[in-house]
């Protein structure tokens, strides 16, 4: 349907709908992972390229039932394994 045929509040159940899945990766990205604090501007690392690296790792530990970002991130940073084993399972 087009915006023209949709009703305002069709709209507006889209956009607030479309708005919570963006705040809810963008809150995890910038308080879990401090992505506002990041130094990574230029070179050889974009910063989008971390960005989408950060996204993943989000999206990999909620497809592993995790709710809570924080408390898996701190879990796999102890052991190197971990991450590679939560990339090869999802």
């Amino acid at each position: 349907m087009t915006a023209h045929e949709a009703s305002p509040d069709q709209i507006a159940t889209l956009v607030k709908g479309h708005c919570s899945i963006e705040n809810r990766l963008h809150l995890a990205r910038d308080v879990t992972l401090d992505e506002d604090s990041s130094q990574i501007r230029t070179g050889n690392v974009p910063p989008r390229v971390m960005a989408t690296l950060r996204s993943s790792a989000i999206s990999r530990i909620r497809l592993a039932g995790h709710a809570n970002t924080a408390q898996p991130l701190r879990h796999h940073a102890r052991d190197a394994t971990r991450p590679i084993t939560l990339l090869l399972t999802c």
